[in-house]
């Protein structure tokens, strides 16, 4: 049992303020790597739900057109962040092709806050009810200031100054802009197969009910889908809760962390560089940054 939360304990000794890349980094590559991918999943859906944020993604045809591509790229950019930091060239190089992507777009800056917001909050919430355990004070720390730091470095302003400050400004947010739109419903009609890949084969004929009971009520609101019936609803907790308990008691530390051999992904199976990802627009050609062009 000891060697379970081998992890955390050398997390807790670490500091946040300092260390908080290494402490994300093994968040997701070790303690919690099935929670956090999803997470990041359903934070992302229920940013792009958002009217104004649905409407440009739904205008550029990128996630209904184009959905397979759109979803690896926007994965593979957030991976190759969290793997090598802010300032090592991979990770670098995938800053500047994320702040590339947005530049030609007009994007008030309350709507970046509310996209950093679900991939601060959404993914934290989904550990605290799921997750083989709950995340410590330096692992929630840590996922501030790594956003915190993506959002600076994105040019993005008036980012609460803690995680507890975030989640009320999120909140605040949520239940003013998150409202029913066509556009957000064909989003998600679109990237509904991404989750419905999660769901073991078994379950596969419960496949849609079981998405929809991955989303609060206000998210299926805005999606317009159809709540799911009590009994899968039910049944989706307590086997969320039956699997955390399972890894609790019965679990190792990961041997080797997540993504150690690379990011597989079915848009790019021989590989991929950083300048492919995203959309190509006519405005600009993408050129590999040097160390002093990367921001």
């Amino acid at each position: 049992m000891r060697k379970r939360y081998a992890n955390l304990a050398r997390i807790r000794t670490l500091d946040p303020e300092r260390d908080w890349l290494e402490i994300y980094q093994t968040m997701l590559r070790l303690e919690f790597p099935w929670d956090m991918k999803l997470g990041l999943n359903l934070a992302f859906n229920r940013s792009f739900s958002i009217p104004a944020i649905a409407a440009v993604h739904t205008a550029t045809g990128e996630l209904t057109e184009r959905t397979q591509k759109r979803i690896d790229d926007t994965g593979l950019l957030m991976y190759e962040m969290v793997l090598n930091g802010f300032d090592q060239p991979r990770g670098r190089e995938a800053l500047r092709r994320v702040n590339q992507i947005h530049r030609p777009h007009d994007i008030p800056n309350e709507d970046y806050l509310y996209v950093l917001g679900c991939l601060v909050v959404i993914p934290t919430r989904w550990l605290q009810r799921y997750g083989w355990r709950r995340p410590c004070c330096h692992e929630q720390r840590a996922t501030y200031l790594f956003y915190r730091e993506l959002g600076r470095r994105m040019g993005i302003t008036d980012i609460p100054g803690s995680y507890e400050e975030f989640e009320v400004w999120f909140d605040a947010y949520d239940a003013v802009h998150l409202t029913p739109n066509d556009d957000a419903a064909a989003i998600e009609r679109a990237t509904r197969s991404l989750l419905l890949g999660r769901i073991p084969r078994l379950l596969a004929p419960l496949g849609d009910e079981l998405v929809s009971a991955m989303y609060d009520v206000r998210l299926r609101e805005a999606i317009q889908v159809a709540a799911p019936s009590w009994p899968v609803r039910v049944g989706l907790a307590v086997a969320l809760k039956g699997r955390s308990w399972l890894q609790r008691w019965l679990g190792k530390p990961r041997a080797e962390g997540l993504f150690t051999n690379g990011i597989a992904t079915k848009s790019y199976p021989n590989g991929y560089e950083i300048g492919q990802l995203g959309p190509v627009h006519p405005t600009f050609r993408w050129t590999t940054p040097t160390d002093d062009q990367a921001s």
